[in-house]
């Protein structure tokens, strides 16, 4: 076939597997309607949340912290897990990343505390924290006025909502489960109605056939992005900081990571419930377990250390750096190298697991 042939070909494939998501209304519940519902619960009642131990950069020396009692010094040690920095600028970077709670500083009698808003629960805890300590301390050193006091600081500029942090969480999910339900369900489908084998046998090649599939998957979850970013910005007051862009590429390598997962489950499975049922085995859990639903910080250590080795991990993280916490474009390159190794990995497993025929 020459190249306007298969041009025709990938069109003409493209517009059928386009209707057939139109057509199907369970399809488009699942990957536009659905999430959206979390969206607006989330957006519309989200309230604060909880937390245990929280990680402080102390910044210089903290005469706050060596004129506090033996006891409160021992309970501000159990409650903190301090880190000695120099650095201010670094230290309130690393908050603002997520990579610590708070970071503490001293100016003349007053503890400055730079905290971040990604989770509010523990922000409110880390502040009323802080502040009970210091009510002790000045207690303690008593006959005098209060020595100390706190100042709280917002690392991040003060006008961003939870909406902020919500929507990239969110939006991974509906992705994730768009593109693997989609492409399992589709490949399955085919199989079993002996489509694939006509396809397989007629003159279309089986690139464009390939090449059809993630186009379709990949214009959808664009979709998916305008539509979560057009409605959070439209009636939650969503504002996009940082290189937002970035998650353009991001998330095209995201659903063709996933759409991998969805080929692996349609290549299993021998119906097409089964396929579905086992990609939604793989992508509900990895939800919870990668930030979608609520933050990483709630859950114990090695839950946190486990959800590192999950796709939907990096996806929701990357979104997360340049939609809301105002990380360089470049944020995004190793969640984009880890989502393209586990898209390769996976496909490669689904291609050698794959038949043509169900047996």
């Amino acid at each position: 076939m020459n190249r306007s042939g298969n041009g025709l070909a990938f069109r003409m494939l493209s517009l059928a597997i386009i209707r057939g998501f139109v057509r199907d209304r369970a399809s488009v519940f699942f990957a536009i309607v659905f999430p959206l519902m979390f969206l607006v619960l989330f957006g519309g009642l989200l309230g604060n949340q909880t937390q245990s131990k929280v990680d402080m950069i102390q910044v210089g020396d903290v005469s706050f912290i060596d004129q506090m009692p033996k006891d409160a010094r021992a309970a501000f040690e159990q409650t903190f897990e301090i880190t000695r920095s120099d650095d201010l600028a670094d230290a309130i970077a690393q908050v603002k990343k997520g990579d610590a709670d708070v970071a503490v500083e001293m100016q003349g009698d007053t503890l400055l505390a730079h905290y971040t808003q990604t989770d509010q629960v523990k922000a409110a805890v880390t502040q009323g924290v802080l502040q009970a300590f210091v009510d002790g301390t000045n207690v303690a050193l008593s006959g005098k006025p209060p020595t100390y006091r706190l100042d709280a600081v917002q690392v991040e500029d003060d006008s961003l909502k939870t909406i902020q942090y919500v929507t990239p969480g969110l939006l991974g999910w509906a992705v994730a489960m768009s593109a693997s339900f989609g492409a399992a369900a589709t490949l399955n489908g085919w199989r079993n109605s002996k489509l694939l084998r006509r396809l397989q046998l007629s003159p279309v090649p089986t690139g464009t056939l390939v090449g059809a599939r993630v186009a379709v998957t990949v214009g959808i979850a664009l979709t998916q992005l305008a539509i979560f970013l057009g409605l959070g910005a439209a009636f939650f007051g969503l504002r996009l900081t940082g290189a937002w862009m970035a998650s353009i590429p991001l998330l095209v390598v995201g659903t063709l990571c996933f759409m991998a997962i969805g080929l692996l489950s349609g290549a299993v499975a021998k119906t097409t419930e089964g396929a579905v049922n086992m990609a939604n085995f793989i992508v509900l859990p990895m939800s919870f377990l990668s930030g979608s639903f609520f933050p990483l910080d709630v859950t114990p250590q090695w839950l946190q250390n486990l959800a590192h080795v999950l796709p939907l991990f990096w996806l929701n993280n990357g979104m997360l750096d340049v939609m809301v916490r105002g990380e360089p474009a470049t944020a995004v390159l190793l969640p984009m190298a880890v989502l393209a190794a586990f898209a390769v990995v996976v496909t490669a497993l689904a291609a050698k697991l794959f038949r043509w025929e169900t047996t």
